[in-house]
Order: C-alpha cells, then sequence, then structure tokens
C-alpha cells in the first residue's frame, strides 16, 4: 500500500461560507464525525467573515482552549455588529477554534483529548484536533496577513493581561509582531517565551511569515468585565493597525515584559495545598518566598517554600488551590524599561 503524503490527502473539513465574496457571512466549518449519538454527524465549528474589496486580511480567533473566555466574548460580539462597509479587506472570526473543547469548557477536546495548541502541524487523516489544526494551517493561515489567538489562563492559571511576541530569527516579521502586540495596548506587552513551541499554532502561524499577536488576559475560567473590554479595545485596535478598519488606534501605556529563560518559571515538586505569598504584579526579589505547598495528608508538617529564580514582576500564578506535582506556580518577568 501506497503511504500518502501530506499535500495528497485532503482535509475533509468544508465550509458553508465563500471566503472570496464580499460581504458579511455567518456559516461552519463542517467536520464530519460519526460517533455513538450521531452516525454521520459532524463538528461545527462557527465561522463569520467580513469582507469589502481588496486589502489585508485578519484571522481572529478565540477558544483554542475551551476554559478561556474573552476571545469567544469578544469574537461574538464583533461578529455580530461588523459590517461589510466599515472593512477595507477581509476579517475572518472564528470565536471557538476548539468547538469540541469549549462546549465541554475544558482545555481539551473531550473527543481525543487533543489540546488544540499543541497540535500543530496537524494531521488531515488524523484525530478531529489535529484535523482542525491542519486546515487552520494549509487552509486559513495562507489566506491571513495578521492573526490573533486571544487566550487566557484558563481553570489553572491567572495572568496579568498583557498581549505577547515572540523572539524570532526573521528580525524584520518579529518586529511588525511587536508593534501589531503594541497596538494592542494591552496594560502589558510581553516577550514571550514558551516552554513547548514546536506543536503551537503561534509558531505555525509565524512559520508562514503572519505578524502573529497573541493575549493572557486573566484566567481562573471565566471573564470579567475588565477583561472582555481589554480584548474587544485590542481588537479593534490591531483592526485599526492593520488597516482593515478607519479609525484611530485607542492608545495605553503598556509596560513592557520580557521572559529571557527558563528561571521566570517555577514548578511544583510537590502535591498540596498553595499558599501564595506574593500577588500577580507585585515585585520579588531572588531568594524570596513566593509560595507555600502545605501537606493535605496530615496535620503538624512544616509546608515547602518555593523561592523565586530572579528578581522581576509576579506575572503568572496557579489559580486553583490545590496543586500537583508538575504544576506551574509561577512565572517571574523582566520588567523592561
Amino acid at each position: 500500500m501506497n503511504a500518502f503524503t501530506d499535500t495528497e490527502v485532503a482535509n475533509p473539513i468544508s465550509s458553508t461560507v465563500d471566503f472570496t465574496r464580499d460581504g458579511v457571512q455567518h456559516g461552519f466549518l463542517k467536520l464530519p464525525h460519526s460517533r455513538d449519538d450521531s452516525a454521520w454527524g459532524a463538528v461545527m465549528i462557527p465561522i463569520t467573515v467580513v469582507k469589502h474589496g481588496d486589502g489585508p486580511t485578519a484571522l481572529l480567533t478565540g477558544g483554542n482552549h475551551g476554559d478561556e473566555y474573552e476571545g469567544p466574548v469578544a469574537l461574538s460580539k464583533l461578529a455580530q455588529r461588523l459590517r461589510a462597509d466599515q472593512v477595507s479587506g477581509r476579517v475572518i472570526i472564528v470565536p471557538f477554534m476548539n468547538t469540541p473543547a469549549f462546549h465541554a469548557g475544558t482545555r481539551t477536546s473531550p473527543i481525543d483529548q487533543g489540546n488544540l495548541n499543541r497540535s500543530f502541524p496537524g494531521k488531515p487523516d488524523g484525530t478531529v484536533t489535529q484535523k482542525i489544526a491542519d486546515y487552520f494551517r494549509r487552509t486559513l493561515l495562507p489566506m491571513a496577513d495578521v492573526v490573533l489567538d486571544i487566550h487566557s489562563g484558563g481553570r489553572t492559571l491567572d495572568f496579568l493581561p498583557f498581549a505577547a511576541c515572540h523572539v524570532l530569527p526573521d528580525k524584520a516579521q518579529q518586529a511588525r509582531c511587536e508593534a501589531g502586540m503594541r497596538a494592542f495596548a494591552a496594560p502589558y506587552a510581553m516577550r514571550m517565551l514558551e516552554l513547548d513551541a514546536q506543536a503551537m499554532y503561534d509558531t505555525a502561524a509565524e512559520a508562514q511569515g503572519k505578524v502573529f499577536v497573541t493575549t493572557e488576559l486573566g484566567g481562573g475560567g471565566t471573564a470579567t468585565a475588565r477583561s472582555v473590554a481589554l480584548a474587544e479595545r485590542g481588537v479593534h485596535n490591531l483592526l485599526v493597525h492593520a488597516g482593515i478598519l478607519k479609525g484611530e488606534v485607542t492608545p495605553d501605556e503598556s509596560i513592557m515584559l520580557d521572559m529571557p529563560d527558563g528561571d521566570c518559571f517555577i514548578a511544583s515538586e510537590h502535591d498540596g495545598l498553595l499558599e501564595m505569598c506574593r500577588d500577580l504584579g507585585e515585585q520579588v526579589s531572588q531568594g524570596e518566598v513566593i509560595a507555600r505547598i502545605h501537606d493535605i495528608r496530615r496535620t503538624g508538617s512544616a509546608p515547602v517554600e518555593y523561592r523565586a529564580r530572579r528578581d522581576g514582576l509576579l506575572a503568572a500564578r496557579h489559580f486553583p488551590g490545590l496543586v500537583q506535582c508538575g504544576d506551574t506556580l509561577a512565572v517571574i518577568a523582566d520588567v523592561l524599561e
């Protein structure tokens, strides 16, 4: 039997919208999925395309992880109100990128336990999550000039609200990404170090030369009025910056942060009850106790202390009160002048 190559296998996802047609279209990315409760069923991923004339294309996504809500809320509202006559170019809106995970309220898909943001480049004949990743990589990303993927910490992390870009080998591309990050105008801006970037959506977009901006706008498995407002303002600003919407970027003073190395991350080596000793946004010093983990199996034993390995700002923290060995407890970032 001859093995198929990636380019010979067609992705089974079909679109009910025409990406080349002017106007506003609301439809679906339809992924056939046969299962116990629907023999000829499908995963239906909502999509909106708003197009008017020639111009750049923005691909806007939320719900890459299903327990993060700022992107889904902000992009659902944008899909409701954006008119074609406001646009010069095209806006592709996918508020619930990993639709199965979003419906379940979980980080990963309940169908195949796939983490979409760790599934790229994907496989057209793979699992449901791999098929979604492949469709974005081979169909949607090539259309885009600017890509915005809105994240927050989900149920297990909480972040200072920041927009982010990555350090890239192509410094001209990095400069374009950083300009988009600054245009988003979140309270903080981060040059982000990813621990496992190889299979990420971010990396797939950047490998195609796109302007890629991502965010972390809060966490705890919910959205707040402030975090949604930041997402809405940031989306508008980025579309203005890209030349797709008319108007002015709504400015804000972003504090520039950097995560230069692995010492930024503090991981738990114990299970137990988390006591955070410093709060988000506070300055910490190297050697300072920032968290303790208490034994939940017995009383009378001293907690384990976790200390900062660098000076900096507490930019992220574990959210639930119970932690497991291997969980990230905190992220400490450098503040850049």
